[in-house]
């Protein structure tokens, strides 16, 4: 294969060679590893007095206040654990509105006076941290002079020690807000909406007669797609450098069209990377569980068991920054882009929720005749209700300029949020439409024809892959989260809701009166399988039927982020958010305003490496194969050869085409546009179509340029090669 020299040079490099082991896996177990590195219940129970251990535990089980004197004693305690362990700093870890995690260092030293320095940390330091507010996106809550912020120690997500080359940094999970106590982060968010979905909660199930109820928490598992490239192929393409996809790529002659990826034999390079990064992960008390091939080319995924909703949003953040970092160790790069090459299978984080405590156990669990067990029904029926009332909020909560090149293209769920319940429930609910559920579809096995292998229990419904919200046995999967995403935002959304349509049930059934509880429920469950119903779908999300379906439904269509964005401030979310305590209508306008500015600047910095990439790479090599063909076609003919010009006629309109395409891009975006709200849409609406008119006609002289002069990687050395 042939190339430009820069791709000669990327392909050379690419040819992976194997490393010596790092981590010793057939003399250790993992088991040996997990939790290794963090400050769980096992340490904290043989470091701190039984007293301050109780104290702390209660906090973390019940959601009490913090006894003030426990922060001194801990603080002691995370510190000589920490130090023994070789650390020589601790950082309060926070979750701003960028999206990433942020984290701000500060040395255990400090001088004694004399000359020297010892190594001090106090309750003070372990509760609050003060990293400057003002660079962070505040949506106008916070104006560039105003720069004091403050960290909140989150005391229900445990601290852990951060390993590098060089030392060991004590990482304590917090909360950041700004001066005046409006909240600047995803996190704080997530605790609200839990503390507010575990009193409605616990209203219900004292209903049931339940007593002496646990704290009811959410809990989530988001399942990670992710690709995996040879970086040297990465460090020749600007546009992955700079905003995570290609801007320019045509198709290879193979992409994903055999399905031989997808769950195929793991190649040894990555294997070797997954090993190594759930080692990381284990070291961190995170559960990953399952790791396979994904549909494309160079595509993964990792899973981990699901766990309290607010640690695995901490633990989701874990996975991003150690996947990329130990793909480096590996000549790997990660990439976490929705779309990153167009035409193959983009990639999501489907986030499996749902609630439960330690006395009733997994609230959504239906049991073997769900028709009889009502509790389950009421909570099955306030998800539904909540989805239904709020379709256009989940959608928001999932919004942004990447994540608009996944949803609804075939490969993910459509834009539109419908709930997938599998036929045992859907048809109980349809039951219910009619006034009572008698009957529940049976589960049975599956008899596979050949002695030697095992009857199968076979469960009550399919699977839809086509719905972005769907009933997975015992819990709810919402598959249209963004792959490079927080899930705190999508987390936040469903506890509010949950808590709303919790609510309205049991205000509901309170005022039943006495012995007609049964009765009230029944007529509830009937209400609400009644008025939203709708949302019920266990057809093909894809087909446009179903489109035209919706529409007739009345179920919300938004298609991209600028349609939906003005849901996260709308009279009904505020109204929700606001009830709960969850956000204020300042915070939420912030938010939206945030998440204009995002997408604004995503597709600001794609138009200008488009620009670039086209002035500085892609029309040169255009013209220097022009230039070789016309030299050619002109040497044919001094040599009275007849010369066929088609090539070079096509080469030529091609290379129109692209000079005028980006001069149409450079005129577009010139326009001044006022207000942020008709930016964004200017940018939807006008920047990408002509961003993607110089990506059409770049990717067709691709097809037929000298493959020697083409100056980016193709998509065939980049999916395919040294894997």
């Amino acid at each position: 294969m042939s190339a430009s020299p820069a791709r000669q040079a990327a392909i050379a490099a690419a040819n992976y060679q194997r490393v010596s082991n790092t981590l010793a896996f057939k003399d250790s177990h993992t088991a040996a590893l997990y939790g290794k590195n963090v400050f769980n219940e096992k340490v904290m129970q043989a470091r701190l007095p039984k007293a301050v251990y109780k104290s702390l535990r209660k906090t973390i089980e019940t959601g009490s206040p913090l006894d003030g004197s426990t922060a001194d004693v801990v603080a002691l305690a995370l510190k000589d654990w920490a130090l023994e362990r070789g650390a020589t700093h601790y950082a309060h870890i926070f979750q701003p509105l960028t999206g990433i995690t942020a984290e701000k260092h500060d040395s255990f030293l400090e001088p004694d006076g004399k000359g020297g320095a010892v190594a001090e940390f106090n309750g003070k330091q372990l509760i609050q941290g003060e990293p400057d507010a003002s660079s962070f996106p505040s949506g106008g809550i916070r104006a560039t002079f105003e720069a004091r912020g403050y960290t909140a120690w989150d005391v229900t997500s445990p601290c852990y020690l951060e390993e590098n080359a060089n030392g060991v940094t004590l990482c304590i999970p917090t909360a950041f807000v700004s001066w005046t106590g409006e909240v600047l982060d995803i996190k704080t968010p997530i605790l609200r909406s839990m503390r507010a979905l575990d009193v409605q909660a616990r209203r219900i199930l004292k209903l049931f007669g339940h007593e002496n109820v646990a704290m009811v928490t959410a809990t989530a598992g988001p399942e990670q797609e992710y690709f995996l490239i040879d970086r040297n192929f990465y460090l020749t393409r600007p546009d992955l450098l700079s905003s995570g996809r290609t801007l320019f790529g045509a198709r290879p002659p193979k992409g994903q069209e055999f399905e031989d990826q997808y769950f195929g034999v793991i190649p040894e390079r990555v294997l070797a990377f997954m090993h190594e990064s759930e080692a990381e992960l284990y070291k961190l008390g995170i559960p990953v569980k399952t790791r396979h091939n994904e549909v494309a080319p160079s595509q993964y995924e990792i899973a981990p068991i699901y766990e309290n909703a607010n640690v695995a949003a901490d633990h989701q953040q874990q996975i991003m920054t150690v996947l990329k970092r130990v793909a480096r160790q590996y000549g790997l790069e990660c990439l976490l882009h929705e779309k990153p090459f167009a035409g193959v299978n983009g990639s999501g984080k489907h986030l499996n929720w749902s609630l439960g405590n330690g006395t009733q156990g997994n609230l959504l669990e239906p049991g073997s005749t769900p028709h009889e067990n009502m509790q389950f029904l009421v909570f099955c029926a306030a998800v539904v209700r909540a989805v239904h009332r709020h379709a256009g909020l989940l959608r928001a909560a999932v919004a942004s300029a990447s994540n608009d090149h996944r949803l609804g293209a075939n490969e993910a769920p459509p834009a539109i949020i419908s709930i997938f319940l599998g036929d045992q429930l859907a048809d109980v609910f349809e039951q219910l439409k009619k006034g009572a559920a008698k009957s529940s579809k049976k589960s049975g096995t599956m008899h596979l024809g050949v002695d030697t292998l095992p009857v199968l229990p076979k469960d009550a419904g399919d699977r839809n892959r086509t719905s972005p919200f769907a009933f997975t046995g015992n819990k709810f999967e919402f598959r249209a989260v963004a792959s490079n995403q927080s899930i705190g935002a999508p987390l936040a959304a469903l506890n509010t809701i949950m808590a709303e349509s919790l609510d309205y049930i049991a205000t509901k059934l309170e005022k039943a009166p006495k012995g007609k509880f049964e009765a009230a429920v029944q007529a509830v469950l009937t209400e609400i399988a009644k008025d939203n119903g709708a949302v019920i779908f266990n057809g093909n999300g894809y087909s446009e039927e179903w489109h035209q379906e919706a529409a007739k439904r009345g179920l919300p269509n938004l298609r991209t982020t600028i349609d939906c964005l003005p849901i996260l401030a709308s009279k009904e979310t505020v109204a929700a958010y606001e009830k709960y305590g969850v956000l204020s209508k300042r915070e939420l306008e912030a938010r939206r305003d945030i998440a204009y500015e995002q997408y604004v600047k995503a597709i600001n910095v794609e138009a200008n490496l488009v620009v670039e990439i086209s002035h500085t790479k892609i029309i040169p090599a255009v013209t220097r194969y022009q230039t070789e063909v016309a030299t050619n076609v002109a040497a044919l003919k001094a040599a009275g050869v007849a010369a066929d010009t088609a090539l070079l006629e096509t080469v030529s309109s091609g290379l129109a085409a692209i000079k005028s395409a980006v001069s149409a891009l450079e005129t577009e975006r010139g326009h001044h546009v006022h207000g942020l709200v008709a930016e964004a849409a200017h940018y939807c609406k006008s920047i990408l179509p002509a961003m993607l008119e110089i990506r059409k006609a770049a990717d067709a002289l691709e097809a037929i340029v000298a493959d020697d002069l083409w100056p980016l990687p193709s998509y065939e050395e980049i999916l395919f090669i040294s894997k």
